[in-house]
C-alpha cells in the first residue's frame, strides 16, 4: 500500500483508533477528531467494554484478576488473563472513552474494592509498581482520590532512577517494564491533573534510565536485551517494547516541549526497520491471556494499532529533523 492507502486503511478502523487517527496522522480539525472521539461510548470497542461492566463498578468481579482467581476456581490457563477491572479501565481510557461513560459514581464505587493483595482498598493501590500506574492514571481520569499512590512513586524509586515490582523481593536494580509503565502512568496523571513538581522530577528521572540504556541495552554491558524489547504487540499491557517506549518518550517531550533525544535514534531505526512491504507493521506476538474480545490482527497479520503508533512515532521524528540510522550503522552502546 502507498502511503495515502494506509491512512485510508488506518481511518476505516473502530472510533476507538479512528479518532486518533483523525488527530495525529490525517491532522483533521478538533471538531471532527472530537466528534469521532465522543461514538467510541456508544460504538465499537468502548460500547462493547462499557457493556461488560457490573453495577458495583468492576469487571469480572475482581481488581486485577477475575473473581474465579481469588475463588481459585479460574481454569489454568496461558498467560494471564485480561478481563478484571484494573485492565478494563486501562483500555477504556486508552481509547479516549469519556470517562462520564461509564456506570454512574464508578469511582466511588470502585473505593470499596480491595485488591488481591492483602486485600488493600482500590484507589491506595499495592505493591506492585505496573498496578500502582495503571491506578494512578485511571484514578486521575475517574476524578479519585489517588493521593496515597502519588506519593507512593517518589517513595519507591530506586538508585539509578527506575522501578522494580520485585523491590518488594529485595530488588534494588530497576526494570524496563515497571519503569516504563510508571512513566507512563506518572504523565497520564500529569496531563489530566497538572500533577506536581515531585511527581515531575520523579517522571524525568524515570525516563532518563530508559534513555541512558538507549531504550534497548544494558547500562551495564551495553548488550541488547530479549526479544520482548525488540519484537511488537498490541495491546501493549504491561510489557515493554523499544515502540512503546519511545512512542512515550516522543509523548512526553512534546508535553514538556522538548527536543527529540539523540538517544532514541536506535529505537526510532528499529521501529521503522520493522515495516512490512505493504507499507504496514505486522503483530509480532501474543500476549497470552483471556480477553473479553480481540481488537487487533493476530500473529503475522498487519496491525492497525502498531501502524499507527509507528507512524505517529515516525511522522514526529522526521518532522523534528531527527537523525536516523539503520539499526546496526553507528548504533549507540
Amino acid at each position: 500500500m502507498t502511503d495515502d492507502e494506509v491512512l485510508t486503511w488506518l481511518l476505516d478502523s473502530d472510533p476507538a483508533l479512528r479518532w486518533q487517527v483523525q488527530r495525529d496522522l490525517a491532522g483533521e480539525p478538533a471538531d471532527v477528531w472530537e466528534a469521532t472521539r465522543e461514538r467510541t461510548a456508544t460504538e465499537g470497542f468502548g460500547s462493547r467494554l462499557l457493556a461488560l461492566q457490573d453495577h458495583d463498578g468492576q469487571w469480572a468481579g475482581g481488581a486485577y484478576f477475575p473473581r474465579e482467581v481469588r475463588e481459585g476456581t479460574f481454569p489454568e490457563e496461558p498467560g494471564q488473563p485480561y478481563t478484571a477491572t484494573t485492565w478494563s479501565l486501562n483500555q477504556l481510557r486508552g481509547w479516549g472513552v469519556p470517562a462520564a461513560a461509564l456506570r454512574p459514581r464508578t469511582a466511588e464505587l470502585l473505593a470499596e474494592v480491595r485488591w488481591e493483595y492483602e486485600d488493600l482498598p482500590y484507589w491506595g493501590g499495592e505493591v506492585d509498581v505496573c498496578i500502582n500506574a495503571f491506578t494512578l492514571a485511571n484514578g486521575a481520569w475517574l476524578g479519585a482520590d489517588v493521593s496515597a499512590v502519588e506519593a507512593w512513586f517518589p517513595a519507591h524509586q530506586l538508585e539509578d532512577g527506575g522501578w522494580n515490582c520485585e523491590w518488594v523481593e529485595g530488588s534494588t536494580r530497576s526494570s524496563f517494564h515497571s519503569t516504563l509503565n510508571a512513566v507512563v502512568g506518572l504523565l497520564d496523571h500529569e496531563q489530566r491533573t497538572g500533577g506536581s513538581d515531585v511527581l515531575r522530577a520523579a517522571r524525568h528521572r524515570g525516563e532518563e534510565y530508559l534513555l541512558q540504556r538507549h531504550l534497548l541495552r544494558r547500562f551495564s554491558t551495553g548488550e541488547p536485551h530479549g526479544p520482548w524489547a525488540t519484537h511488537f504487540a498490541y495491546p501493549f499491557r504491561w510489557t515493554y517494547s523499544a515502540l512503546r517506549a519511545a512512542d512515550h518518550v516522543r509523548a512526553a517531550s512534546l508535553h514538556d516541549g522538548r527536543a527529540p533525544d539523540p538517544r532514541l535514534v536506535e529505537a526510532v531505526a528499529l521501529v521503522r526497520g520493522a515495516r512490512e512491504e505493504d507499507g504496514t507493521w505486522h503483530q509480532q506476538l501474543r500476549h497470552e491471556g483471556r480477553v473479553w474480545f480481540d481488537v487487533d490482527g493476530g500473529v503475522g497479520e498487519p496491525s492497525r494499532w502498531l501502524t499507527f503508533h509507528a507512524l505517529r512515532l515516525l511522522r514526529w521524528w522526521d518532522g523534528a529533523g531527527a537523525t536516523d540510522v539503520r539499526l546496526g550503522d553507528d548504533a549507540p552502546h
